[in-house]
């Protein structure tokens, strides 16, 4: 089910003065200067976009009452892993489309940690799925019963509109972790393709080598996959059930990619919603076996805003990380038809800023939406409804480009999901936060280099004045209707 203009200025890495201010941006942290002095970031309706407003100090004495969020340092929770989107052949298409010398702001301004929004965390799905639409639907072996996989090849990947010319692309701007998906795998490795979408058991062994050379092909292409995940949306998709991808996972994929030597590590599957995720995930997870198998819990965030459902999944297995990797706005997926995709607004990024904020402080490490790049119609989509596919398919992107005007949107959506790849970097660690203010939400984060960092959300139509007390002292913030605030700090 998936179906989902500059900063610090109002286009994107735009003039020598924007140049000077994105180098002053690369010190924010380095520089962050002693006596409790907080850099402030801020994105609004009224025009700012990860603009830097004048540094302010924390003073003054703490009080209790409305508006006021504490932060608790003797409170720890998850560790970050990242932020970011999904590389589609629909994006190399869009991206393809621009000069050359826009496609490089463009990366830059998805990618680069310091000039743009920092994306540590991407999706890369195997083959055939519904954006990767540069050709007709594809695995990487359609030779039916081909189980030696002699006619394994990947060379569409490695096209001009290719997964692979993509993720190089944009590892010339940074590094970031891979996680990748399958929506279905050969036909011919299904009982049925138009009646029963099952893997048939007698190919297991074929599929875990299927996942293998994947993997070992991308290695040739000096790309690591960190984390393979073995089915999305498992049901929607391939139709097989969690009791067969236990046996699949423990049996087959995981003994074999143990003897690999690559230092790949598996996701269990990707539940479309986070209630099926908390529903069926146990049937895997409560076997002996198959639970050590598993690295990392991935779920979407369609349908239910149940993030209660999360929450309870990480008490549950409290070791293993819990990752968003989906979520966006489509009709197919429950979007209201009377909602224009794609949206250009601002205001569309608290909706996803509020799903961000829930997600975490239901305990998710990484949040990763699903188009990065799209065109002015919300696509293009690729058309296979036997793979669920159906036509049209409008969705909602990161970024829109015009493929007939050459303009590059960035939407409400990038600004919200920058503050947190940006500034709330890999190896970050949640702290606890108390207090409240009406239409405010607060996270807290202990950085990598040491410092700190507060992300607060006004969802108001109307400015906020809350306090943000750390270590005896507040700070003062002034917050602009439908903002994103980012404070950081050495302590």
């Amino acid at each position: 089910m998936r179906l989902h203009t500059g900063f610090l200025f109002n286009s994107p890495l735009g003039s020598l003065r924007c140049c000077i201010v994105l180098a002053a941006a690369a010190r924010f942290f380095a520089l962050a200067t002693l006596g409790q002095e907080a850099k402030i970031i801020v994105s609004s309706k009224a025009g700012e976009r990860l603009s830097t407003r004048p540094t302010l100090r924390f003073e003054g004495v703490p009080r209790p009452g409305a508006g006021t969020f504490r932060i608790d340092e003797a409170a720890t929770f998850q560790t970050m892993a990242g932020f970011g989107a999904s590389f589609l052949e629909a994006g190399m298409v869009c991206l393809n489309s621009l000069p050359a010398e826009e496609q490089e702001k463009l990366l830059q301004a998805l990618f680069d940690p310091l000039a743009g929004a920092g994306f540590s965390a991407m999706k890369t799905p195997l083959a055939g799925t519904d954006f990767t639409s540069a050709g007709p639907w594809y695995t990487y072996d359609d030779t039916p019963g081909d189980v030696g996989l002699g006619r394994f090849s990947i060379a569409r990947d490695l096209g001009p509109n290719g997964m692979v010319t993509y993720i190089k692309r944009a590892q010339k701007h940074a590094r970031f972790l891979l996680q990748a998906p399958m929506d279905y795998p050969p036909d011919w490795m299904l009982f049925d393709v138009e009646r029963n979408q099952d893997v048939d058991p007698k190919y297991f062994d074929a599929l875990a080598h299927y996942y293998l050379r994947y993997l070992q092909e991308y290695q040739k292409q000096g790309i690591r996959i960190d984390y393979l995940s073995l089915f999305n949306e498992p049901g929607v998709y391939t139709k097989i059930p969690y009791a067969k991808i236990r046996d699949l996972l423990k049996k087959h994929v995981a003994p074999l990619l143990a003897r690999s030597g690559l230092a790949t590590r598996l996701m269990l599957s990707e539940a479309p919603t986070r209630d099926e995720a908390l529903k069926y995930y146990p049937e895997v997870l409560d076997d002996p076996e198959a639970r050590p198998c598993v690295a990392v819990l991935a779920y979407h965030g369609y349908e239910s805003p149940n993030f209660a459902a999360i929450a309870k999944l990480h008490a549950r297995y409290p070791d293993l990380p819990l990752w968003m990797t989906e979520l966006c706005h489509a009709y197919e997926a429950g979007t209201p038809k009377e909602m224009k995709l794609p949206r250009t607004d601002f205001e569309d990024g608290d909706y996803w800023g509020r799903q961000i904020f829930a997600d975490i402080e239901s305990g998710a490490s990484a949040w990763i939406y699903w188009n990065m790049i799209l065109d002015q119609d919300g696509g293009p989509w690729l058309v296979s409804p036997i793979h669920g596919n159906p036509d049209p398919n409008i969705q909602h992107p990161v970024v829109i480009v015009n493929r007939n005007t050459k303009q590059v949107t960035y939407t409400g959506c990038y600004y919200y999901l920058a503050h947190f790849s940006k500034f709330v970097r890999p190896g970050a660690v949640r702290l606890g936060v108390t207090g409240a203010a009406e239409g405010v939400r607060c996270l807290a984060f202990k950085a990598p280099d040491g410092g700190r960092v507060a992300q607060l959300m006004n969802s108001r139509q109307e400015p906020s004045e809350v306090g943000l007390d750390f270590r005896g002292k507040r700070l003062g913030l002034t917050l602009p209707p439908l903002s994103m605030t980012t404070c950081l700090w050495q302590p």
